[in-house]
């Protein structure tokens, strides 16, 4: 994604996206600004609608004009609609390209509600598309064939409306991470005798406290835990520190901010003296909690004007503030209280209890369906044995019969009559079989009886 696309002012689309620190040039002096990297293709800002809103940037990113006018515009622009109002203008080739996408959009959101529909067992003869495709705010669903200026508008509003509240998301995932946990460390301490829930309790104890064992943590954004960074990652000297240049340096892509990602990179030194992934006792959830803690901490400030990004003026104004030299000592989430109260914790295992019975409910349900359909399968089978049965005792009794009254006449074209009796038992087999299994009951394959009163033909 390019360096120069504007709208993650407003959207932070790689929220979820860990930028791995990158190995500095030891020498601090004429600092160039590194070029862009390639951002993996599987990254993911959790939105719904996510694919559809990076194929509609990458596109637009195409357009020598529109590309133009996000180098100049301004998160007010942006978030106020007005950079929508340059789609009149951009290529032919990336309208057809932008109108391709919607349909395909379209096209999934009405497979997501018909998939909907039917889970729900609801009878609905007709769905009305427009109605239901109200409900996704991010395209205008009364157009569903072309992408114009209000799509552009809708798909940045909801975005970042959207992303707004995806931190407070998070945090309540990882509430719902611990509350299982928990859950689940006494429901196994429950199935322990005395002599062995006493020894596991002790034992995860000790894995608790040992946890607790590391070095001290710098508080986000300080001058400490700067240093660290351009000493540690950087590689350079710590006496030679300077604001302004370790700006620049872990600006990655150049864009002279320093967004979600890129901050949360800085991060990296200071949980990994808390987390370890091989060791049992360090939980690598709770690691990215951590990071999220972090980055809001700074941001909140840092960010002046709140529009989820650091510039350089506001991360040279942080650098005065009495917090800068003169920290707290930062609190791990092993120093704050648990992330939930013990009430929550009971409703949550009360959601939990809930949910199991409807599961077992569903699982009996299905349990006597396949039983039914197993009795089913043995009727079917039992009459398929007596038609067969029938159909032998019929082709004894014809073969008898025959042997009662002579050898049978030729058939007409000189073949034995028996063999043309054969190929008709054969013939009955078949219907008979078909019928029984795909109908499950008797049908009658004698053949009509020949219309009467037709009018005679006359040559």
């Amino acid at each position: 994604m390019s360096s120069v696309w504007p709208l993650l002012l407003l959207s932070s689309l790689a929220l979820t996206i860990r930028a791995i620190p990158i190995e500095r040039n030891p020498k601090a002096e004429e600092v160039q600004p590194p070029q862009e990297e390639k951002l993996e293709e599987n990254q993911d800002t959790g939105l719904y609608y996510d694919r559809y809103l990076r194929e509609v940037i990458e596109v637009l990113e195409t357009d020598p004009h529109f590309r133009e006018k996000l180098q100049t515009a301004n998160t007010e622009d942006i978030k106020s609609g007005r950079l929508s109002k340059e789609l009149d203008l951009v290529g032919h080739h990336v309208r057809t390209r932008l109108d391709e996408l919607k349909r395909q959009e379209v096209s999934r959101l009405r497979m997501l509600l018909k998939a909907k529909l039917d889970s729900t067992n609801t009878q609905s003869v007709q769905m009305d598309h427009v109605s239901l495709l109200k409900q996704f705010e991010h395209l205008d669903p009364h157009n569903q064939n072309t992408f114009e200026a209000k799509d552009l508008e809708l798909l940045i509003a909801t975005a970042t409306k959207d992303l707004e509240n995806y931190d407070a998301e998070r945090h309540e995932e990882f509430k719902r991470y611990e509350m299982m946990k928990e859950h689940e460390r006494r429901e196994y301490l429950k199935s322990l005798d005395q002599e062995n829930r006493e020894r596991e309790e002790k034992r995860m104890e000790e894995m608790k406290e040992k946890h607790r064992q590391h070095p001290k943590v710098n508080a986000p954004g300080s001058v400490a835990q700067l240093r660290e960074v351009w000493q540690e990652t950087d590689g350079l000297d710590p006496q030679e520190f300077n604001p302004k240049t370790f700006f620049k340096l872990h600006d990655t892509n150049g864009d002279g901010v320093l967004d979600e990602q890129e901050l949360e990179a800085l991060f990296t030194k200071e949980l990994e003296k808390v987390y370890d992934p091989r060791n049992e006792e360090d939980d690598m959830m709770e690691m990215e909690e951590e990071r999220l803690r972090m980055r809001e901490h700074v941001m909140k400030n840092v960010d002046i004007n709140h529009d989820r990004l650091v510039s350089l003026d506001e991360f040279l104004k942080s650098t005065e503030k009495k917090e800068y030299n003169n920290p707290k000592e930062w609190e791990t989430l092993d120093d704050t209280k648990p992330v939930y109260t013990e009430e929550e914790l009971l409703r949550f295992e009360a959601e939990l209890r809930d949910k199991e019975v409807e599961l077992s409910r569903r699982a009996e349900t299905l349990r006597q369906e396949q039983e039914l359909l197993k009795e089913r399968g043995k009727a079917l089978e039992a009459q398929k044995r007596e038609y067969q049965q029938a159909v032998l005792e019929m082709s004894q009794r014809q073969r008898n019969q025959q042997a009662a009254d002579g050898p049978p006449p030729a058939a007409a074209d000189g073949e034995p009559f028996h063999q043309e009796m054969k190929k008709l038992e054969e013939q009955g087999n078949l219907e008979i079989k078909v019928a029984v299994e795909s109908e499950g009951n008797v049908q009658s394959h004698l053949p009509a009886e020949p219309p009467q009163n037709l009018p005679l033909h006359t040559s």
